[in-house]
């Protein structure tokens, strides 16, 4: 079984810019709490991927790759809206960070992602990494696509 331990925080200022972006659009086939189905399209390559309920910051994580013109098709089968994000992958320290600068929708909010390889290990934070929200359910993609970013009240 593959899991997925990952720790999410609101982004501060800019430095994360300087990577290189990849646009993302992704949709919801199902978006129970405790099965999530997913398809992606990632610049150039599709994705489906089954995730589990999550427990702290893990859970289960089944990620396949799919021709990219199915991945676009199951897209018009998603719910609405999509999410469309450009994704910046940022290395420190040892570790990979994953920015995501959401737009559509979503438009205003950037966070970051860090994998690791257990829920206790330990990891210096960039400057630019502000508020952790692993545990605030609003910020998850799913989430958003039903709740978008632009109509909470802020």
């Amino acid at each position: 079984m593959a899991l997925e331990i990952e720790r999410k925080f609101l982004v501060i200022g800019n430095e994360w810019q300087l990577a290189a972006g990849v646009k993302f659009s992704q949709g919801y086939l199902n978006r129970d709490k405790n099965r999530t189905v997913r398809v992606r399209v990632a610049g150039e390559q599709g994705f489906l991927t089954i995730k589990g309920a999550t427990h702290g910051a893990t859970r289960t994580e089944f990620e396949y790759e799919i021709p990219l013109a199915d991945a676009e098709s199951l897209l018009d089968l998603c719910e609405r809206p999509i999410i469309q994000k450009i994704r910046r992958i940022c290395d420190y320290k040892g570790f990979k960070w994953e920015v995501d600068e959401f737009q559509g929708e979503n438009s205003g909010l950037v966070v970051a992602e860090i994998e690791l390889q257990s829920e206790t290990q330990s990891f210096e934070k960039p400057s630019w990494i502000g508020k952790e929200v692993t545990d605030d359910p609003r910020y998850y993609n799913s989430n958003l696509a039903q709740h978008p970013y632009t109509t909470w009240v802020k």
